[in-house]
């Protein structure tokens, strides 16, 4: 077998939104982000474990939203504690009239529980949680 590099957990993710106050709400709000910069390109949150880039996109085409079935980001999964933090997302997300699934078992090959949902921009986002 030839070397490989060896990657530890995910550092951050950059998004293009389409209103940037928009996104900032949603992520600090929903998920606890913390405004860590806001330069003149991007925005820059965090939540400890892992840093957010929102980069404006400014003018769009109309209607174009982000959309899981073309090539690139499929969606983006971040892992809480417990399904019973899913049971209490569900409410949050009610509570806040945003749109998500229902909790899915995906089996125990997989050995999780997610939950999806969106973004202000329609990127499809998970929660989830290894069976315990």
């Amino acid at each position: 077998m030839t070397e490989q590099i060896k990657l530890g957990p995910v550092h951050h993710v950059a998004l293009r939104v389409t209103q940037l106050d928009r996104s900032i709400a949603f992520y600090q709000d929903l998920f606890g982000f913390q405004l860590v910069v806001a330069l003149p390109d991007v925005t820059i949150l965090s939540n400890g474990a892992l840093i957010l880039g929102l980069r404006d996109q400014g003018q769009v085409a109309s209607g174009d939203r982000f959309d899981e079935f073309r090539v690139g980001l499929d969606h983006i999964s971040f892992a809480v504690a417990s399904r019973t933090d899913l049971d209490r997302a569900i409410q949050l997300l009610d509570q806040r009239d945003v749109p998500h699934g229902e909790i899915e078992d995906l089996g125990k090959d997989f050995g999780i529980y997610v939950l999806a949902l969106r973004d202000p921009d329609n990127v499809q986002l998970e929660l989830t949680a290894a069976y315990r």
